[in-house]
């Protein structure tokens, strides 16, 4: 097992829990349709990939490579990217900063890290030959 990979999952998924109790009930009179789903739809892959951590580290004794812990790192990147700059472009007109125009090119980097995290965690599983 990778602890690291454990508790860096069970911590985002607890934020997550967090931040879709927040989304539920202090933005929901707060924000437009739009930006409610948008908040939700960063919530949804926050879930998604933080669970996917817990896994990769049940499952690192047995895919113990590198790309592995490559696989790791761009889930928690992809969550920092994706998720967070979902989080901030929907609440941006709350905390005043409309003008932050980098935020919309983060969110697609942010689907990259997640889509080479889970290629990285099929390579490890096509290594292995024991299974």
């Amino acid at each position: 097992m990778n602890r690291f990979f454990i508790a860096s999952g069970s911590a985002l998924a607890a934020l997550g829990v967090i931040l879709g109790a927040f989304g539920a009930h202090a933005l929901k009179s707060r924000l437009e349709a739009d930006q409610l789903q948008v908040f939700e739809t960063g919530v949804k892959y926050q879930m998604y990939h933080a669970l996917a951590l817990i896994l990769l580290g049940i499952l690192f004794e047995k895919f113990n490579s590198s790309s592995t812990i490559y696989s790791g790192y761009f889930f928690i990147a992809g969550i920092a990217f994706f998720c967070g700059s979902l989080y901030l472009l929907s609440t941006r007109s709350i905390l005043g900063i409309e003008s932050w125009k980098f935020l919309g090119p983060i969110t697609p980097l942010g689907g990259l890290c997640f889509i080479i995290g889970w290629v990285l965690l099929l390579l490890s599983v096509l290594k292995n030959k024991s299974i």
